[in-house]
């Protein structure tokens, strides 16, 4: 018994704290309503300044400055009358006329006596530029010194006073060696062998060549008339025949 009571009881409660909570939520609802249209309905209630100034846009940002004016570079332009070498006639006509002072010529130089040469030299001797002038003409000119020249071997043994012989080397003449030995040289102007060295020949018959070249004795050779130096080859030959 005390167990339906109390279960009653529970029933009771929970049906009226359902009616309680439904109720409570409806005036609510009804409340955020009416405070919701009562400015839209009443218009006139609302603050004008504040709306506008919330509806207002913000003022846009204010422009860049604008950029430095560029530098202007003023290019003075001389103008001059003088054109190709050759003075050309003014446009207009100036404001300040410039005076323009020549030199004062030199005075002439004393001359020569009356009636001779301009320039001559006080004193001198009448006729003496055309003495002069003579006398440079029958001047002989001046002597080139010759140079060394190069002559053939054939030219070169012309001139020689005595016949090349050398010494045949025992060891070639042994081994039966033979041949011809060029040796290029020089020729003083007193006619003496300088400079002499082999171009081609057997080594076992060059050095004998050599000493009998150097031996050798020529008759200077003769450019104009003077002495030169002779640029030429030699040949000497070994035959075991000879």
């Amino acid at each position: 018994m005390f167990e339906d009571s109390l279960v009653e009881s529970a029933g009771k409660f929970k049906s009226k704290r359902g009616m309680t909570t439904l109720l409570s939520f409806g005036l609510q609802f009804a409340l955020v309503g009416v405070l919701i249209l009562i400015p839209l309905i009443y218009t006139e209630a609302l603050p004008t300044k504040q709306l506008m100034t919330m509806l207002v846009a913000p003022p846009p940002p204010p422009p860049p400055p604008p950029p430095p004016p560029a530098e202007v570079h003023v290019v003075k332009k001389v103008t001059t009358d003088i054109v190709d070498g050759a003075l050309r006639t003014p446009t207009k006509i100036p404001k300040k006329i410039e005076k323009i002072v020549e030199d004062e010529a030199p005075a002439p130089a004393n001359s020569g006596m009356m009636g001779g040469v301009p320039g001559g030299v006080p004193g001198g001797v009448g006729g003496g530029v055309l003495g002069g002038v003579l006398s440079a003409a029958n001047t002989p000119p001046p002597k080139v010194a010759p140079q060394k020249v190069r002559v053939s071997s054939g030219v070169a043994a012309g001139n020689l006073i005595s016949p090349i012989r050398p010494t045949y080397p025992q060891i070639a003449k042994q081994a039966r060696i033979q041949g011809q030995v060029v040796i290029q040289a020089t020729i003083s102007k007193n006619g003496t062998i300088e400079n002499a060295r082999v171009i081609s020949g057997h080594p076992m018959l060059v050095q004998s060549a050599l000493e009998a070249v150097k031996q050798a004795r020529y008759k200077p050779y003769l450019l104009s008339g003077e002495p030169v130096e002779v640029e030429t080859t030699i040949n000497v030959n070994f035959t075991l025949g000879g």
